[in-house]
């Protein structure tokens, strides 16, 4: 069974992109790359069992088992030693990519107190756009009384569009509430 978001995707923003920008081959058309969910801990060099609740509640919310990061020199200033463990992320492609857009832009992101769109400033240059969520709450999947700590996440997704405009077109299609800054 296909990701709802993935026929949406096929049947209507295809189309709707074509028409929009004329590609000239099908395959120029922009679509999704994946999706990298990361969350940066930086009191982990104090307390390293906070690491075990963010790898649990990563797990839940994306279904996939994340990967611990690691510090890739010391810093003395911040107490941290190359090698330690400050975070963790999940690269997302293919169904699961989509289920979890699917779910960020119609359960997650309307849950967010005074919500009125996500900006539309965040994009790179290159066609890839980065949301930041500060509460994990907002996810369903998150159980309320087994949270210790609320963390913060960066969500980037990555598109084959040569340009902001196309990326922008390509993620408002899809269903992403941007807000005209």
């Amino acid at each position: 069974m296909k990701a709802r978001l993935r026929e949406h995707y096929e049947n209507t923003v295809v189309a709707e992109l074509n028409k929009q920008f004329g590609y000239a081959n099908p395959m120029a058309v922009p679509r999704l790359v994946k999706v990298t969910v990361n969350i940066g801990m930086g009191e982990a060099t104090q307390n390293p069992k906070l690491i075990d609740g963010a790898v649990t509640e990563l797990t839940a919310i994306t279904g996939q088992k994340p990967v611990i990061t690691k510090a890739r020199k010391s810093i003395a200033a911040f107490k941290l030693r190359e090698g330690m463990s400050i975070g963790c992320m999940v690269t997302l492609r293919g169904d699961k990519m989509y289920e979890f857009l699917d779910r960020l832009m119609n359960v997650a992101l309307p849950r967010v107190r005074d919500f009125r769109g996500v900006s539309s400033k965040s994009f790179d240059g290159r066609g890839n756009y980065t949301l930041g969520v500060r509460d994990q709450l907002i996810f369903p999947e998150i159980d309320y009384n087994k949270v210790d700590k609320t963390k913060g996440m960066n969500i980037c997704v990555t598109t084959t569009a040569g340009t902001d405009a196309e990326a922008q077109a390509l993620l408002k299609a899809m269903g992403m509430p941007l807000r005209q800054n």
